[in-house]
């Protein structure tokens, strides 16, 4: 395998990195709470049911999901081969070589069999895919790098808090792919305009999908019971959240009338 710490000297190498990881992670920290003030007042990407011009010119919905999703996983998966790949093949029921795969799977979905799956789709302006590759170019560093050097080789991943922490990450998984269904379906072929969608999470949300991402990458943070992974469910809640408030509003404002009233916008029973 390439030997990265004997071309370019391990102890320099892995002062900088880690360096650059603890500023990554704090930044992640430090800048969710201004997204959220930044969504939650009122400021809306521009895609989907939000499309507007001004934002640059538009990519293909499915270009762009996978273009801009790819490089987490793949820089992802790059750290722990260059780094960390030992570890994972000596203990590969460990508790961090089984959420390095949760990891992955999500973003195998969501960057490959997500884009395939989609009907059509409204395209993306460049602007906003140009933060979502940021973003997961960022994350990826900084989810691989910790994953790769930070946490342990031998921790099974039957102890409790990551049994939990687990079966959180499962429910939330499951429920992101049946949310995405459920929208991908919400319309018969050739019929256009929106509807309510009903089922799964939607049962209890308007966002269905995004609050089960955030179930999903906080059992990840439970399960990893580190910063980094803490910092991406705090980012992800401050960056979905916001983002399914306003869609709560839109569905009352776009079916007056007609949608259900006990339906909270993310969060089951209480918001």
């Amino acid at each position: 395998m390439f030997n990265v710490d004997l071309l370019l000297g391990k102890n320099g190498l892995d002062l900088a990195l880690e360096e650059w990881h603890q500023i990554a992670t704090w930044g992640m920290v430090v800048t969710a709470v201004p997204v959220f003030i930044a969504l939650i007042s009122g400021i809306s990407a521009p895609y989907g049911r939000y499309s507007r011009s001004g934002w640059g010119f538009f990519l293909n919905a499915r270009v762009a999901w996978l273009t801009q999703e790819l490089p987490s996983p793949t820089i992802f998966v790059c750290m722990l081969l260059l780094f960390g790949a030992p570890g994972l093949l000596k203990h590969p029921f460990s508790s961090r070589t089984v959420l390095a795969a949760a990891f992955c799977a999500h973003y195998v979905y969501r960057a490959v069999a997500f884009p395939l799956l989609i009907r059509g789709g409204k395209p993306t302006p460049i602007s906003v895919w140009a933060m979502s590759l940021i973003f997961c170019i960022w994350n990826g560093f900084v989810q691989g790098w910790s994953f790769a050097r930070q946490m342990r080789d031998d921790v099974p991943i039957w102890t409790p808090r990551a049994v939990a922490g687990l079966a959180l990450w499962l429910f939330g998984w499951i429920n992101v792919m049946r949310a995405d269904w459920i929208l991908i379906h919400l319309r018969k072929p050739g019929e256009t305009g929106y509807k309510i969608p009903v089922g799964g999470m939607f049962k209890y949300v308007s966002a269905g999908n995004y609050a089960s991402e955030i179930l999903e990458w906080i059992g990840f943070a439970l399960a990893a019971g580190n910063l980094p992974a803490c910092a991406f469910a705090l980012f992800t809640f401050c960056n979905l959240a916001p983002r399914g408030h306003h869609h709560h509003h839109w569905y009352q404002e776009k079916f007056k009338g007609e949608y259900p009233k006990r339906r909270k916008a993310v969060v089951p029973f209480f918001w």
